[in-house]
């Protein structure tokens, strides 16, 4: 069967005319059928032996190539013993290829490639006969093709099979489950002008013999697998054409010297660990048509004799550390596509000089490098040039753009440069434009966005963070929304303010809109249910959110309302936006309880996000089975109860932040076998009882900060539990870690990431992480009830950047094991009844930066010579017996904290009474006098631990000030 609208020769059969006239069909003298083409023409359904075909006992040439057999190669290929040229490629058939096609001795051509089975799930096979048995008696082999047959044979098994065919010239057995290693008895078969072994596994050198192929013009070696370092010599091979050894990560060598009058047209070296400068030498290859060097790790200057290559079409040097200036390649009229991405090349780009007369190029980019000056006109006169990609460089102007009418640009990138001045209003007579970036500029002037209904194919527009001077402003046009083509419009950080006109009833097509930072007031505006992507956070929104909002939603996977004065509940329906995988209604004034519905939507929501509200009620204990919550933040609510169980299910949970609550409860040992969370938050809440989770072991392995402050957790700190907290633990690899963070990825091929944030107090104020690297590990115990010595495992915390376990009640010494903390930035261990000297280990904190011993019974000398002495007195007062720089007075035996104290002296009782109720008397001094206030407020204190004995003083450190509160046991 074939298909007569996709057919080109079947299709034109004819009974009538004789069939030596057919299309596809060859006959000798005699009127014998000697060539049969039958290659694409979609022929289904497959063929057994049975076929007509195989009565053509004179045919010396079959193409069957490139149909959809979808069947076994039938055996009766053996009938056909005149051929000489046998092509099976890219047929669909699968299964095992018969040993009958090994009878085909005269076969001097044979092709019987596959898709590959990784792809299809099926495919062709030669194990049983193997390759061995299938190729030995056709000794009359030029060329053979495999590509893609499951072959799954040892180096020496496949080499030795090749051997007994003297004559081979074209060798190509691409993903055919090969492996190494590769040596040089290959060089045997002289004959070789084509090797072509791609996406095997051969886990080797190459073999320094291979520069003995005299006639190789084709060596295709990409995805292999190779290691060490290429021979130079194989470079100088006089007759190549073709050299790919593209995806061999572990394959070094360097950019040989190039003879004059080579004949190499394609060199491909992506992906490996080349490395080196580039020889001037290049400029030899004058027949150089693609040259591609991409992820290397090359350097030096770039020879500008690559303007002689006047027959390139293609260059690709991204990603290696090339600097200087970019060459010119005005001679290069042919060039189609160029790529100087991610380098260090710099300096500016002339308009004559590097892109005018190139009127086949088609794309230019030069992304991520330090280029500066202007951006050459002459870009935007080529009549073929369809994207431009210069973003994350230094232009700083446009030059004046003329003779763009003819423009076909599709793609233009000009985001995170320097660009000033007037917005370049001729952009806007590129009709063709369907992406826009000019985000991250400093572009000014006043931007009449009416003039995009000229750009009529925009499907993406980002004129973000263009907020320096005058810019963007004012309100967003309601026909914005109707361009057909916009799919992705960016236009945050600026100075919108409102929208124009309604805008229900909208037949916008847009996907992702991102309205964040800007001034937008109002209700929220509910856009095209096709939305994926939501971002309305960062304004002065001030309306309910619409009860009816998730009928909108359908395909919306993020959605962000974070940031503006919203008020009202919750709506329920919500609920029905099934993808959503982001939810964020963080610091509005959101009142009401928290949908039930919402927790159960976690079988898709990744991330909950309703934190600094006035939330209400308890969190619903409806987790569902299959929960794939990594972050929910709800700090800074007023929500009550307790941690809710079915919480257990979310066994990606990362990120728990619950402060500033109301919550009841104690440790959460129910989330102790949840390995990936790395924050947990209960600061200020109503916790109780011991911490730790006793009988478990390995419990939180990747946490990196937990905040239990201002709680009422009790008990002494258990050491044992804290060394399963292996992230604390290492400071290995550090500087490459600190380019992680803990995040979520939106949309994936888009790059957009949720950023999780949490507060954090460091040298005795509060600090926003508004991006947790996954390297930042913070212990903060503060202002609770634990007691007994400070455990000497904390020291193995050798990650740990902050240490806040002040306002307790330790005791005991302070570990010398602290010493080992060497990422420590803070110590915090005040107001506690530590006892003994300060360790002299403190000596070697190099990175400590805040440090607070204050308010313990400390003695002896503060240790010397160290940076200890850079603290003010304050990170020392209040101790028994601690003298030395930079405390000045030495030990006289009073304790210095006896603010601390409630007890009650007998003696002087009636004398303090006697001044509470003389208070009228000495008002006026109180009011004028600051030191009479403080003795005052002192006495008071003291009755009231007198009369209220669950009462107790506690020292809470706050924007680095010490100060006196009470607090009930």
């Amino acid at each position: 069967m074939f298909k007569p609208e996709i057919s080109n020769k079947l299709k034109l059969w004819n009974s009538s005319v004789d069939g030596c006239e057919w299309i596809g069909v060859a006959c000798d003298s005699k009127g014998f059928v000697v060539g049969l083409d039958l290659s694409e023409e979609s022929i289904s359904g497959g063929f057994d032996n049975a076929s007509s075909l195989f009565s053509l006992q004179h045919l010396q040439k079959l193409n069957l190539a490139a149909n959809n057999f979808n069947s076994v190669i039938p055996s009766g290929f053996n009938k056909l013993v005149m051929l000489s040229y046998l092509n099976l490629s890219y047929a669909n058939f699968v299964g095992q290829i018969p040993i009958e096609i090994s009878q085909l001795t005269r076969l001097v051509t044979l092709d019987i490639s596959s898709v590959n089975s990784y792809i299809t799930g099926q495919g062709l096979k030669l194990e049983k006969p193997n390759l061995q048995k299938f190729v030995q008696n056709l000794t009359s082999l030029r060329k053979l093709y495999l590509d893609g047959v499951s072959i799954k044979a040892q180096g020496q098994e496949w080499r030795n099979a090749l051997l007994p065919l003297p004559n081979l010239q074209v060798l190509s057995m691409s993903y055919c489950d090969l492996s190494g290693p590769l040596d040089s008895s290959l060089t045997r078969l002289k004959n070789l002008s084509v090797i072509i072994l791609d996406g095997n596994n051969f886990s080797s050198p190459v073999p320094q013999t291979f520069s003995n192929f005299k006639k190789l013009t084709t060596l295709s070696l990409a995805s292999c697998g190779l290691t060490g370092k290429f021979p130079k010599t194989i470079f100088q091979i006089g007759t190549f054409s073709f050299i790919d050894l593209s995806f061999n990560y572990n394959l070094h060598g360097s950019i040989p010297e190039f003879l004059l009058g080579g004949s190499l047209q394609t060199l491909r070296i992506r992906n490996t660990s080349f490395s080196g400068a580039f020889p001037y030498s290049i400029g030899n290859m004058g027949h150089l048509s693609e040259l591609d060097l991409s992820n290397c790790e090359l350097n030096g200057t770039l020879p500008f004799s690559l303007s002689n290559l006047t027959k390139l079409r293609y260059m690709d040097l991204s990603s290696n550390s090339f600097t200087g200036q970019m060459p010119p390649f005005g001679m290069a009229k042919n060039l189609t596509r160029l790529n100087l991405s991610h380098n260090r090349l710099s300096g500016e780009i002339s308009s004559s000089n590097h892109f005018e007369g190139l009127h086949n190029l088609v794309s230019v980019d030069l992304r991520d490098n330090f280029i500066n000056g202007s951006i050459p006109s002459s870009l935007f006169a080529l009549t073929l040039l369809l994207n431009i990609q210069l973003s994350l460089n230094q232009f700083s102007k446009f030059d004046k753009l003329i003779n763009v009418s003819t423009s076909v640009l599709k793609t233009l990138d000009l985001s995170n440069n320097d660009l000033s001045g007037p917005f370049p209003m001729s952009i806007f007579k590129l009709h063709s434009l369907s992406v826009l970036d000019l985000s991250f500029n400093r572009l000014n002037g006043s931007l009449q966005l009416d003039e995009l209904m000229e750009l009529r194919d925009l499907s993406t527009l980002d004129l973000s963070y263009n907020n320096i001077s005058v810019n963007i402003q004012g309100i967003v046009p309601n026909w914005i929304w109707r361009i057909q083509n916009l799919q992705s419009l960016n236009i945050s950080h600026n100075m919108l303010t409102g929208f124009d006109g309604p805008l229900h009833n909208l037949t916008s097509n847009l996907i992702s809109l991102d309205l964040h930072n800007n001034q937008l007031q109002g209700p929220i505006p509910v856009f095209s249910e096709f939305s994926s992507y939501l971002d309305y956070s960062m304004n002065k929104f001030d309306s309910v959110i619409p009860q009816d909002i998730g009928n909108y939603l359908s395909f919306t996977t993020f959605l962000s309302f974070s940031n503006n004065t919203l008020h009202g509940t919750i709506p329920r329906s919500l609920c029905n936006a099934s993808n959503l995988q982001v939810l964020d209604i963080s610091i509005n004034s959101i009142s009401g309880t928290i949908p039930s519905c919402l927790m159960l939507m976690t079988q898709t929501l990744v991330v909950l996000n309703l934190k600094m509200n006035n939330l209400i009620g308890t969190i619903p204990d409806v987790f569902p089975p299959y929960c794939v919550l990594r972050t929910l933040d709800l700090q800074k609510n007023n929500l009550d109860g307790q941690i809710p169980k079915s919480l257990v299910k979310c066994s990606a949970l990362e990120v728990l932040n619950l402060a500033n609550n109301i919550i009841i409860g104690t440790f959460p040992c129910l989330l102790k076998n949840i390995s990936t969370i790395r924050v947990i938050v209960l600061r200020s809440n109503k916790f109780n009882g011991h911490i730790g989770c006793p009988n478990t072991s390995g419990t939180w392995q990747m946490l990196q900060i937990v905040d239990l402050a201002f709680n009422n957790f009790s008990g002494k700190l258990p050491g044992k539990f804290f060394t399963t907290w292996e992230a604390m633990r290492s400071d290995e690899n550090q500087a490459d870690l600190k380019v992680k963070r803990v995040q979520f990825e939106v949309l994936q091929f888009g790059q957009i990431y949720y950023h999780d944030s949490v507060t954090v107090t460091s040298k005795g104020q509060q600090m926003d992480l508004v991006k947790i690297l996954t390297v930042f590990t913070s212990i903060d115990f503060s202002s609770n009830h634990f007691e007994g010595p400070i455990p000497y495992s904390i020291g193995n915390f050798k990650a740990l950047y902050i240490l806040n376990i002040s306002n307790n009640r330790l005791s005991g010494k302070i570990p010398s094991s602290i010493g080992n903390l060497k990422q420590l930035e803070s110590l915090d261990l005040s107001n506690n009844t530590l006892t003994g000297e300060i360790p002299v280990q403190l000596e070697s904190l190099s990175f400590l930066s805040y440090l607070n011993l204050s308010f313990n019974h400390l003695v002896g000398k503060i240790p010397t010579g160290t940076q200890l002495q850079s603290f003010q007195s304050s990170s020392f007062e209040g101790n028994d017996g601690l003298y030395g720089p930079p405390l000045t007075e030495k030990p006289d035996g009073k304790r210095n904290d006896e603010l601390l104290s409630c007890s009650t002296d007998w003696k002087f009782l009636s004398v303090e009474l006697g001044f509470v109720f003389g208070l009228g008397i000495v008002i006026g001094p109180l009011m004028f006098w600051k030191q009479w206030r403080i003795r005052y407020w002192k006495l008071v204190d003291k009755i009231l631990c007198w009369i209220f004995s669950r009462i107790h003083l506690e020292y809470v450190t706050h924007r680095g000030q010490t100060y006196i509160v009470l607090r009930w046991h």
